[in-house]
């Protein structure tokens, strides 16, 4: 297995994991605080079952990355990312599958049945289609949503935002107000949302001081 990166302590599970993944095609990625195995996407089932089986028994998050216009990025657009955590050790590792837009990767729900959930959000939110999944449907958006939110070519709309009291937020005002380039960051449209009932409760008045007359407590 090849090893790239910072070099960072591996944990005795770890580092036995690592060496077994190497048999499918690992590569050893080190960063500071952070241990990363990278697969071709065709064995991610296999490497998921390996690693759970030594002793990583908690699948925290299945995500994905897009890569579109980052700087000196080179290979496939997404990265598929499963961060697995060992309890008993305290020791965590991410495996990594790298592909392109259209290639599917494998789903690990057979493996590891919270991975169902977790691999629709990633289809909902990058498109990434994970083959073998028993129900790959949205789990966020619209069914009549275009797109997915989270690629880097989904394109971004403003809507100005209006208050329950009226108050009125411009994106591009509110932006001019965080760089100090506008004296407000919100304007007032008058009245509160239609169908929006605001009701102010007075506070309870307050218990008489112990020995204060009636004298006092209207003098206050």
């Amino acid at each position: 297995m090849t090893t790239e990166g910072a070099a960072t302590p591996l944990g005795p599970l770890s580092e036995r994991v690592v060496e077994a993944l190497g048999a499918l095609g690992g590569r050893l990625e080190r960063e500071p605080f952070e241990v990363r195995v990278v697969l071709p996407a065709r064995v991610i089932v296999d490497a998921v079952r390996t690693a759970r089986a030594a002793g990583f028994d908690l699948l925290s998050d299945v995500f994905a990355i897009d890569w579109l216009r980052y700087p000196g990025h080179q290979g496939p657009r997404f990265s598929v990312d499963y961060n697995l955590y060992s309890i008993e050790h305290g020791e965590r590792l991410f495996l990594r599958v790298d592909v392109d837009e259209d290639e599917p990767v494998p789903s690990i729900t057979g493996a590891w049945k919270a991975a169902t959930f977790l691999e629709r959000e990633v289809y909902d939110m990058f498109g990434l289609r994970f083959s073998g999944h028993p129900d790959l449907r949205k789990i966020h958006t619209p069914e009549d949503l275009e797109g997915h939110p989270l690629r880097k070519d989904f394109p971004l709309g403003e809507t100005p935002t209006l208050f329950n009291d009226g108050r009125f937020l411009d994106p591009a005002a509110f932006r001019a107000g965080m760089i100090g380039a506008s004296g407000g960051l919100t304007g007032w449209v008058g009245g509160a949302r239609k169908g929006v009932v605001a009701e102010q409760v007075d506070p309870a008045p307050a218990a008489p001081r112990p020995g204060a007359t009636r004298g006092d407590e209207g003098e206050r």
